[in-house]
């Protein structure tokens, strides 16, 4: 079996090239041939076919990267081609990013009445939801992996997708390397090395996109919880990071958030932190809270996130709009008391117990032979 996995740029520390690392390395074991197709793509080459046409402005970058895909879709090399980008024609669509037209209507909602204006003129955002739609709607399509219920009730909602076309698959998560005993290896001395007291509630937060994420709502949260010796850990890339540094100068909680970057690698992070918090105004399933989980952490997101599905408020973590402020605070406060982010271990790790990333490509494979059976 030829699969061919198209996605235009990879990042080490984007949530997609992730899964997609850890499929292929299943999907591989398993005998499946799996040839990338991209623009960019960090580490080996083998096994990458190249799609860099020439372009101007993020628009005609990704015009120009369907139009290739499509024309090697149409040359038949490939049993299947699943994108990770909206590109009508492709067989299956991993909708890992979710519904482009949800975001938008969700941004705008906290953002305000100009915003709606704005996106509406924006050329790229009105081809992304046309390519969207169209993708959906194309006769080539076969199956759609969603990787959260959310999304998978949005698409279905929206497009009039077939149930039978929709299937919902849990990101995979590398059990080995995410655990509770992280704690014990890096807790003191990342503490340490950040000036952190080793008795003090430390809240993590992991990602990239800080405004989709909730960065200002944690911050704001932070400034305003009962626990004053409370810290945050911002783990992740942005070009917007001193927009969120100025905020949090203003709030008067600068000496208490650590902005740390992209980094490869997340472990000693999680090891050092109590609970997680991601209170984004739209995630399908974050990647980062599946880590968390794994690592004992519980997790705080919002009810826009894939991640909530996961949470079972007072076990494991908590739940609240993204919009409400007040809610977070509770719901930090709560999990910042001493002992009772420490009490959740067990049943955070049991959360994603059955999402280990073997796991994760039997399912794939399974789809995959499915389809190219029918």
């Amino acid at each position: 079996m030829k699969i061919a996995i198209a996605r235009q740029k990879y990042t080490p520390f984007g949530g997609a090239e992730r899964f997609v690392a850890r499929a292929l390395e299943g999907l591989r074991a398993q005998g499946v041939e799996v040839t990338i197709i991209a623009r960019e793509w960090a580490g080996d080459a083998s096994g990458v076919l190249k799609a860099d046409p020439f372009y101007l402005g993020r628009t005609w970058r990704d015009v120009g990267f369907a139009f290739q895909v499509q024309k090697i879709i149409a040359e038949g090399r490939f049993d299947i081609v699943q994108s990770h980008e909206r590109i009508p024609g492709c067989h299956v669509f991993r909708a890992g990013d979710g519904v482009h037209a949800t975001w938008l209507e969700l941004r705008d909602r906290a953002r305000g009445g100009i915003a709606r204006l704005l996106t509406a003129q924006s050329p790229w955002h009105s081809y992304v939801k046309q390519a969207e739609e169209q993708m959906f709607r194309h006769a080539n399509l076969r199956a759609v992996i969603c990787n959260s219920r959310m999304v998978k009730e949005d698409i279905a909602r929206r497009f009039h997708v077939a149930q039978e076309k929709l299937h919902v698959i849990h990101n995979g998560v590398d059990l080995e390397r995410f655990h509770p005993g992280l704690r014990d290896e890096h807790r003191r001395r990342v503490r340490e090395e950040l000036g952190i007291a080793a008795d003090a509630p430390v809240i993590l937060f992991v990602g990239s996109g800080f405004e989709r994420k909730g960065v200002p709502a944690l911050l704001r949260a932070l400034a305003a919880s009962a626990r004053r010796d409370a810290h945050v850990l911002v783990v992740g890339k942005d070009r917007r990071q001193q927009d969120a540094e100025k905020l949090a100068h203003k709030l008067g909680v600068a000496d208490r958030v650590r902005f740390l970057g992209g980094r490869e690698d997340v472990r000693p992070y999680y090891g050092a932190a109590d609970l997680f918090c991601l209170p984004s105004l739209y995630d399908p399933m974050p990647n980062a809270a599946l880590e968390a989980f794994a690592c004992g952490l519980p997790v705080v997101t919002s009810t826009t996130s894939g991640a909530a599905e996961l949470v079972e408020e007072g076990g494991n973590g908590g739940i609240c709009d993204a919009l409400d402020h007040d809610a977070l605070v509770r719901c930090l406060d709560a999990l910042c008391e001493p002992g009772v982010a420490a009490s959740m271990t067990a049943a955070a790790r049991d959360t994603v117990a059955a999402l280990g990333a073997e796991g994760m490509a039997d399912r794939l494979t399974a789809l995959y032979r499915s389809l190219t059976a029918a």
